[in-house]
């Protein structure tokens, strides 16, 4: 399928879809391996293609705000924009069109039908690879979706230029974002990436008002100091907003990073941190006790415990207040 946002330049296209804006040549690819020029044109060679669906808690994406208790159909499919050391999917998400041992192509008919069969589901979670990548086949499937009432969410790098994200929030419903680092340094070393494009993906996706949650994989040595972490609490809480949720993730050694595990310790040192600028953070990839319970921000009470992915409702209304002091909590 013809992919959108390029254009013609002399001797190459140039894609418009992500902040790299890569040239890319007759028969070769931009940097996420799966948008290729083919004939003077740029293809999007994974419209269609599946590496996973499942059915998940939607608490997995990980979001703890929106929807609680609902399940979500999650598909993925091969590639991303960025190139992280610690990737914990790197067999999809180095995985080039070219050689993928495609099982089976699906229309976005019938991921609708998937989502749209189950009462109790909320809609589709695209995720596992970076869904930028498979922007065509996302979008389409999303308006479906979006038409039928279900809701759509992203969970992504955030790496992806202004318009083309613009027109996807037309109808995507809530984002859980990974801000991986607070320093291009970071942003440059661990990823191939930049900060900027990342934060200006942030903004924009709470200017539009679509539910946001961060997350945060806490790399020990890389990105634990309390000097950058604190600044980008800081610049959360003050352009995003106090009640933006913030998960903070345990790394595991993967790929081609071998770090020790990130402590208990470390992950509870960060979140007292961020608690003291931002409401509502979480500690994920661990089992620490009241770490991923939902407190009301001006109560107090305890409005969701959560052992694992099991959620359990506490004084909890049918809007998402709290029914002790109708504080808003939860987005349905």
């Amino acid at each position: 399928m013809e992919a959108m946002y390029w254009h013609r330049e002399e001797g190459s296209l140039r894609c418009l879809l992500c902040p790299h804006h890569c040239h890319v040549k007759e028969g070769m690819s931009g940097i996420c391996g799966v948008r290729r020029n083919e004939g003077g044109k740029l293809m999007a060679d994974t419209f269609g293609i599946l590496s996973a669906i499942h059915s998940d808690p939607i608490e997995k994406k990980p979001l703890y705000h929106y929807h609680p208790g609902k399940t979500i159909i999650s598909i993925g499919s091969i590639g991303c924009n960025m190139k992280c050391n610690c990737c914990q999917n790197w067999e999809i998400s180095s995985a080039k069109a070219e050689g993928y041992a495609v099982k089976q192509r699906y229309r976005p008919i019938e991921i609708a039908v998937m989502a749209t069969s189950n009462p109790h589901n909320a809609g589709v979670a695209y995720t596992y690879n970076e869904p930028t990548v498979w922007y065509e086949f996302m979008l389409e499937t999303a308006r479906l979706i979006h038409f039928e009432g279900k809701k759509n969410v992203m969970v992504s790098n955030g790496y992806i230029c202004e318009e083309p994200l613009g027109e996807l929030m037309d109808y995507m419903d809530a984002f859980n974002i990974d801000l991986k680092g607070f320093s291009d340094e970071f942003y440059c070393k661990q990823a191939g990436a930049r900060l900027k494009p990342v934060l200006e993906t942030l903004q924009n996706i709470r200017k539009r008002g679509r539910h946001l949650e961060i997350t945060c994989l806490v790399i020990p040595s890389l990105n634990d100091g309390e000097g950058p972490f604190r600044d980008m609490v800081k610049w959360i809480s003050e352009v995003l907003g106090k009640d933006t949720v913030l998960h903070l993730s345990r790394y595991h050694p993967a790929y081609k990073l071998n770090l020790s595990a990130t402590s208990a310790a470390c992950l509870e040192r960060l979140y007292h941190l961020a608690k003291d600028r931002l409401r509502y953070v979480y500690v994920g990839n661990i089992n620490l006790k009241d770490f991923q319970d939902t407190r009301c921000s001006v109560c107090g009470e305890i409005l969701i415990r959560r052992n694992g992915y099991q959620v359990e409702k506490g004084r909890l209304s049918s809007d998402g207040s709290c029914m002790q002091c109708n504080n808003p909590v939860i987005k349905y």
